[in-house]
C-alpha cells in the first residue's frame, strides 16, 4: 500500500507528515521508526498523522505526533506549526461563502489538549511561511527550580540550564546524562541548553528525549527557555523565534510560538500494512 506524505521542516526540526483522515495509515511502532530513520527510510525527528477532528469539540483536525522512535510522543510545538502548514496546503477549512478563499486559522487538538494555529505568511512559490501557534497555559508553581536549572512543562517536559560557550557545549553527551537522571525524571526528559547572546538574544540547543540526539530546533523548548528567562527573542541552529505569553503572578497564560515552516517535499512511503 503506497502512503503519500510530505515532509516540512520547523526551524530545521523535521517531519513526516501524513493525511490519514482516512484512517488508512496505521502507525505500528516498527514502521514509524523505519520511516523516520536517516538512512534506511525517509529521514525525520518525528512522524505526524492528521486525523479527522470529530471528536468532543468542533476540531478541524487531531494531530498525533510520533517520536523517531516509533512510540507515541507528547506535544511538539514546531511540529503543530508545521502539521497547521499542511492543513493550510490541504484545504481543510475552506471558505465557500467567499470564493474558496483558504482560512489560516485552525483549532485542532494535540496530545495536551486544544491548539490555535495561525498562518501568518506562506510563500506559494518557495514552500515557506511564518506560523503562529498557541502552547498550554504553565502555571507559576509548576515551574520548578532543580539540579542547576528549571523543570517545567510546556507540552512536554523539559529541563533548562544555563550554560557557558554553548556553540562548542557537549549538547549530546551532557543531554542525554541528564535525560536519564531517574530520580528527577522518571520518565525521562527533554535537555534544553541556554545562553545569552550579545545582542540581547537568547541561544537555545536542544537533546530531544525520543528523538535520543540534539535537534536543530525544539518548539516546547524554545518555549520553556523563553518562559523561565522572560527572553521573548529565540535563536536556534536551526532558526529564530519569537515567543509572546503574559505573565501575570499565577500563570503564564496567552503562550504563542512564532517561527518558520517550510515544505520541502512530497513523496510516497510504500507500507507493509496490507
Amino acid at each position: 500500500m503506497k502512503i503519500p506524505f510530505y515532509k516540512f521542516d520547523g526551524a530545521g526540526n523535521d517531519f513526516v507528515v501524513i493525511d490519514n483522515r482516512d484512517g488508512r495509515f496505521q502507525a505500528t511502532e516498527d514502521e514509524v521508526a523505519r520511516i523516520c530513520h536517516r538512512r534506511f527510510g525517509v529521514g525525520a525527528d518525528g512522524l505526524m498523522t492528521l486525523e479527522s477532528g470529530k471528536c468532543t469539540m468542533p476540531f478541524d483536525f487531531e494531530m498525533k505526533y510520533y517520536n523517531s522512535d516509533g512510540r507515541l510522543g507528547s506535544m511538539c510545538g514546531n511540529g503543530g506549526r508545521c502539521i497547521a502548514a499542511f492543513a493550510y496546503l490541504l484545504r481543510v477549512k475552506e471558505s465557500g461563502a467567499s470564493g474558496g478563499e483558504l482560512h489560516k486559522t485552525f483549532h485542532f487538538k494535540g496530545y495536551d489538549g486544544p491548539h490555535d494555529a495561525e498562518i501568518v505568511m506562506w510563500d506559494e512559490k518557495q514552500h515557506v511561511g511564518i506560523v503562529k501557534l498557541g502552547m498550554r497555559s504553565v502555571a507559576s508553581n509548576e515551574v520548578r527550580r532543580c539540579l542547576d536549572g528549571w523543570f517545567l512543562d510546556t507540552g512536554s517536559p523539559h529541563y533548562v540550564q544555563r550554560v557557558t560557550d554553548l556553540e562548542h557545549f557537549d549538547v549530546v553527551g551532557e543531554g542525554r546524562r541528564i535525560r536519564n537522571i531517574v530520580e528527577e525524571f522518571p520518565e525521562g526528559t527533554n535537555v534544553d541548553f541556554i545562553e545569552d547572546l550579545p545582542d540581547g538574544r537568547l541561544f537555545v540547543r536542544t537533546y530531544e528525549r525520543g528523538v535520543e540526539d540534539e535537534t536543530w530546533a525544539c518548539g516546547t523548548g524554545v518555549t520553556a527557555s523563553a518562559i523561565v528567562t522572560g527572553n521573548h527573542s529565540i535563536v536556534t541552529r536551526g532558526g529564530d523565534f519569537r515567543v509572546t505569553f503574559d505573565p501575570t503572578g499565577e500563570t503564564y497564560g496567552n503562550v504563542n510560538l512564532i517561527g518558520p515552516v517550510a515544505l520541502n517535499f512530497i513523496g510516497e512511503w510504500t507500507s507493509s500494512a496490507q
